[in-house]
């Protein structure tokens, strides 16, 4: 094993032990720190210059979208900051690099509000012409589950970790363990949502228990992202809806439509669990249009015959 992967191993190990990152970020480390190791084509720490590391970030540009490149110069970042922590380096060669390139700014895509009715309302005819009890039992989960996401605007993943005592349905409040284990508490304030997931609930009751998580399947298993993609994309079908719809498109909208009902955008930045109102703002962007299109069309002026 070389020097630099001895450093590499050692600082991951930290990453999990000292700092205690979740599983999916040390999982990114992992990937961006080997493929820079594979890269740059030398096994010691101290064979690292400047010059390295510009080369590196030179090949990410030819490869990799602004947005990934930006988190791959991260991790590689974060591990020179830690050798440079442990006295393993003298001098850090991030020191004499000034990395600055501006994301282009891409915006989230929503749903139609018509869109997301005509959507629910699939799901519940779904439920009354089941014709088994099987079949009621799921429509009943997936009543359930894109009801939470519209009325919260919680992340797929917040969702399926949901524990059973997360959720609080005679407080109407659910605890969310969002990125970073942050956590935030949300309430519901809809009465046919509330009743969803007491209908929900008294279905699914024995095989919550069973693996202590609110989301479940019929085998007695948490409810995986994979499960509620297939789910969005089944009644998006059955309800003839040419949009594609992604189950993170119900996290967007919701942001979306408070913005353009005038709730302040940090309300908005605490229901979503936003660690920065700059992650927000991309939502003012969004309204934005929104507004452009209505006063093009909408606006009397055009009406105006001068």
């Amino acid at each position: 094993m070389s020097d630099l992967q001895i450093h590499i191993k050692n600082y991951l190990e930290y990453c999990q032990c000292q700092k205690r990152l979740d599983k999916k970020t040390l999982k990114a480390y992992r990937i961006d720190l080997e493929q820079f190791r594979t890269k740059i084509k030398t096994g010691s720490i101290t064979d690292i210059t400047a010059g390295t590391l510009e080369d590196f970030i030179a090949s990410l540009h030819q490869e990799y979208k602004p947005k990934t490149v930006k988190r791959k110069i991260a991790s590689v970042k974060a591990l020179f900051h830690y050798l440079e922590y442990k006295d393993a380096i003298t001098w850090n060669p991030f020191n004499k690099i000034h990395v600055k390139f501006r994301n282009p700014v891409i915006l989230p895509k929503t749903i139609p509000l018509h869109t997301v009715e005509h959507f629910l309302s699939a799901i519940y005819t779904h439920r009354s012409e089941a014709k088994t009890d099987c079949q009621k039992k799921n429509s009943l989960r997936d009543i359930a589950v894109i009801e939470l996401l519209f009325a919260t605007g919680m992340r797929i993943s917040e969702l399926c970790s949901l524990k059973m005592n997360d959720v609080n349905l005679y407080n109407r409040s659910i605890l969310i363990y969002g990125k970073g284990s942050k956590e935030r508490k949300i309430q519901i304030e809809n009465d046919a949502v509330i009743h969803a997931l007491e209908e929900y609930k008294t279905a699914f009751l024995s095989e919550m228990r069973s693996c202590n998580h609110f989301f479940a399947n019929q085998s007695d298993r948490p409810l995986s992202d994979q499960s509620i993609l297939r789910m969005v994309n089944k009644y998006t079908s059955l309800a003839a809806i040419e949009l594609h719809i992604t189950p993170h498109m119900f996290h967007h909208t919701f942001a979306t439509s408070l913005l353009e009902a005038d709730v302040d955008i940090r309300y908005i930045q605490e229901m979503l669990g936003h660690s920065s109102i700059n992650i927000t703002e991309i939502y003012t962007h969004v309204a934005l249009s929104k507004q452009m299109d209505i006063l093009a069309t909408k606006h009397p002026r055009k009406e105006f015959h001068i």
